[in-house]
């Protein structure tokens, strides 16, 4: 059991009159961190992956639900998306029985996002977590360790069942992209054509870190700009890839609607290309280094809620940057190198932004990864 970041904000909101929902992929500790809360305490734990589960919860009545939960004063429900209208369902709990604290979990935004959002407006504290972060590794396996191990984090990635079965990583990881990017995705979308959403996975993996074009990746998948636009928020709801947009404020020849695609996890991309050579042998080191990086700092933003604005910079003169970030109204540029120690920041956009501009490489990269 690894420590989670978002464990003592969980912990604060109980009893606090409002659900605690949590989001985020299949297999990354939902269920495990709540369990881990709840511990100490005496809880109803409801499975919506249980067919009986799921009748119960379908659109019950007050008496009903009030059967239900008998004395019950914190209620745990798992798997909430696979219940249908299961937002009208928790907002009668949390109406009709103030003294029960109530906590979900779902495993994709897909119709969960849509099921809450409107019937537990005001009523619910939501928190999305992500695989393993750089910084509950460290402090799970200590310093020397966890140092030792970054190879095989760029490869293998930070899903907790591939991190605790050491030597059985791809067979891990194969059963993840099969069981929920090839099912649960397929199920909970209307996506019609696994070959096409395969194609697609494919196309982003290989593009990945590299500014991405719809009508490119249109023609190289075989289906239209419109379906690809769709497909990639399907996939971003199903926490597998998020976007960068480029940033732009005034210089007139920067690129202003292009964007990056990254994946949440290393592992999960190297599995869809079926590539685990070593670092030494591939082509790809320097995107896979700076897709752990954006990664682990998209993750810090958000479970500490930093309110950090995330981009890439580049003109049509071609210079770049690869990340930029806003934050508290400043402007800070990042360059991503596996082992150099020069990086060369464009003076236009330091200038023109006041920016601090920084090198990121294997040396010090646990300041830019544990904000």
């Amino acid at each position: 059991m690894f420590p989670r970041i978002l464990e003592n904000r969980i912990r604060e909101k109980l009893g606090g009159g409002k659900a605690i929902v949590l989001v985020g992929d299949r297999q990354v500790g939902k269920t495990t961190l709540i369990k881990r809360i709840l511990k100490d305490l005496d809880y109803l734990f409801l499975d919506a992956d249980d067919p009986t589960t799921r009748s119960m919860l379908t659109n019950p009545n007050t008496e009903q639900i009030r059967t239900m939960l008998a004395d019950s004063k914190i209620v745990f429900l798992d798997e909430a998306q696979r219940i249908p209208g299961i937002g009208l369902t928790l907002k009668i709990i949390t109406d009709q029985f103030k003294d029960v604290q109530l906590l979900v979990s779902g495993s994709s935004s897909f119709d969960l996002g849509n099921e809450l959002n409107e019937p537990l407006t005001g009523r619910k504290w939501e928190y999305e977590m992500f695989p393993i972060a750089w910084e509950e590794y460290e402090n799970k396996i200590g310093f020397l360790k966890s140092e030792q191990q970054l190879e095989n984090r760029l490869l293998y990635g930070f899903y907790p069942e591939v991190i605790n079965n050491q030597g059985k990583e791809r067979e891990v990881l194969k059963s993840l992209v099969n069981s929920y990017l090839y099912r649960d995705i397929l199920a909970f979308s209307d996506i019609r054509k696994p070959e096409v959403l395969e194609k697609l996975l494919q196309a982003l993996a290989l593009q990945m870190g590299s500014e991405v074009n719809y009508n490119e990746l249109a023609q190289t998948v075989g289906i239209n700009k419109v379906t690809i636009q769709k497909y990639i928020e399907i996939l971003e709801k199903g926490y597998i890839v998020f976007r960068l947009n480029s940033f732009s404020r005034n210089l007139r020849n920067e690129i202003k609607q292009n964007r990056k695609i990254y994946f949440y996890d290393n592992g999960i991309r190297n599995m869809i290309i079926g590539n685990f050579n070593p670092l030494e042998l591939r082509d790809d080191k320097g995107a896979l280094w700076e897709n752990f990086l954006v990664s682990e700092r998209r993750k810090q933003n958000l479970y500490k809620d930093t309110f950090s604005k995330m981009y890439f910079w580049r003109t049509k003169q071609q210079q770049e940057i690869d990340f930029v970030e806003e934050s508290n109204g400043k402007i800070y540029g990042y360059e991503f190198k596996w082992n150099s120690k020069k990086a060369t920041f464009p003076q236009k956009f330091i200038e023109t932004y006041n920016a601090e501009t920084f090198l990121i490489n294997k040396d010090n990269f646990r300041n830019f990864v544990k904000v």
